[in-house]
């Protein structure tokens, strides 16, 4: 049974709040909002007891510490219409490559890493297999997509 505590919801709501994927010391400074005594230990052992209960998630980026996020069942991660480019028909078929009660199945996104400030989101669109970038007589089991560019803050110069 997942206890709950207001360090935990401080946690959870700074990673709901946030609508990217932070790491523990970002998670701390945006969770002590709500709790002025928080500390890293405990932020870390926060996230793994939401980790265990299958609501957080960790975001590994090549060469970069590990970031958390909030798990998303597969039903509220299926692309939005036109915000995603894609319609319902097309998530479904998406990440239909996953088989359905797996981790990958019910998790499955990618992300977009900006390179200028380093913030970390989610995307809920997936293009599908990938079997056919492998070389032959290979089977691909999982992917991992990291979009690298500039957010729409750093584009539009609202983040200094």
């Amino acid at each position: 049974m997942e206890r709950h505590t207001k360090q935990r919801q401080a946690v959870l709501d700074a990673l709901a709040r946030s609508g990217q994927a932070l790491s523990p010391p970002d998670l701390l400074a945006r969770a002590r909002a709500s709790v002025p005594s928080l500390n890293l230990s405990t932020v870390y052992r926060q996230i793994k007891g939401l980790q265990d209960a299958g609501r957080v998630v960790r975001v590994e980026l090549p060469g970069q510490p590990a970031r958390f996020e909030i798990a998303v069942p597969n039903e509220a991660a299926a692309p939005q219409g036109p915000r995603h480019g894609t319609d319902a028909n097309t998530a479904l078929a998406a990440h239909a490559h996953h088989p359905p009660g797996t981790a990958a199945h019910e998790a499955h996104h990618h992300h977009f890493h900006c390179v200028q400030c380093d913030r970390v989101y989610p995307i809920h669109a997936c293009p599908g297999s990938m079997g056919n970038l492998a070389p032959p007589g290979f089977e691909v089991q999982r992917h991992d997509l990291t979009l690298r560019g500039r957010c729409a803050s750093c584009v539009s110069g609202a983040f200094a």
